[in-house]
């Protein structure tokens, strides 16, 4: 998970017989430096994953990008697929619980799980949250309650797979999801001819992370997410643009003030 094996300032009062794994160690330096921040500043383990792979990445792989972007991702389906708020296609779903077991292991070890979920309302983002994090023994003050937030969308509009299914269908097919009070009933954002920009997803990831580090005071949270997100969420972070596989999921450390 690409943690770097190194020695913390805390490590001397916390583990003073090695006995702790990095992982352990890891979390108790974040706890301290949290605990000793000034100044608004704010430290938060996010981990970042990517819907597992959806028919919309199928067709799009069927038919090449140029295709794609100029005429198939324009339409619901190819008449044997649908791909309007694409779902997880098999692949997808054996990636989710990929993560899954990946997670089991992970907590056996001493891996922090998070303290708060956070998901796009997308199917194909549910889907993945709801596989990767079920059935996992987790500590009883972080329960498995995602919260559905609008702004962790992909981009805006054009495609049909980014045009969000209604706030009743959400609501029916997860219920034990918690949707925050300002997702409508109807798709408001998507639009047929206008596609989100790229500045424009940039200026929406910095306002979703305003609004989590301002109102969540958790240090440990998930956000399952598309890859344009990621993208703009590392450029608004300082972060290598590196790309995310579908079903991949990656730590970051960010610092906010």
């Amino acid at each position: 998970m690409g943690l770097i094996e190194r020695a913390y300032g805390t490590d001397a009062a916390f583990d003073p017989k090695g006995e702790k794994s990095q992982w352990e160690r890891f979390v108790r330096y974040l706890e301290f430096l949290n605990e000793n921040a000034r100044g608004g500043v704010q430290y938060k383990l996010i981990f970042l994953i990517r819907h597992g792979q959806g028919y919309h990445n199928l067709k799009e792989a069927e038919v090449g990008r140029q295709q794609w972007e100029s005429y198939w991702s324009h339409l619901d389906g190819d008449g044997n697929t649908v791909w309007a708020d694409s779902r997880l296609a098999e692949k997808g779903k054996q990636q989710a619980q990929a993560l899954n077991d990946f997670w089991r292991d992970a907590i056996a070890a001493g891996m922090p799980t998070p303290q708060r979920y956070y998901t796009s309302p997308l199917a194909r983002c549910l889907e993945t949250t709801s596989i990767t994090y079920s059935g996992l023994e987790v500590p009883a003050d972080r329960p498995f309650k995602p919260i559905i937030k609008e702004n962790l969308r992909e981009r805006f509009g054009k495609h049909t797979c980014d045009r969000r299914s209604s706030r009743n269908w959400i609501a029916t097919n997860y219920p034990d999801f918690r949707i925050e009070s300002t997702l409508t009933e109807a798709d408001e954002l998507w639009k047929k001819e206008v596609r989100e920009s790229e500045g424009e997803i940039a200026e929406r990831v910095t306002t979703l992370l305003q609004d989590i580090f301002q109102q969540d005071d958790k240090s440990i949270l998930s956000f399952t997410a598309h890859s344009g997100f990621l993208r703009a969420l590392y450029g608004v972070i300082g972060h290598p643009d590196v790309w995310v596989s579908a079903g991949a999921m990656v730590p970051v450390l960010v610092r906010a003030s």
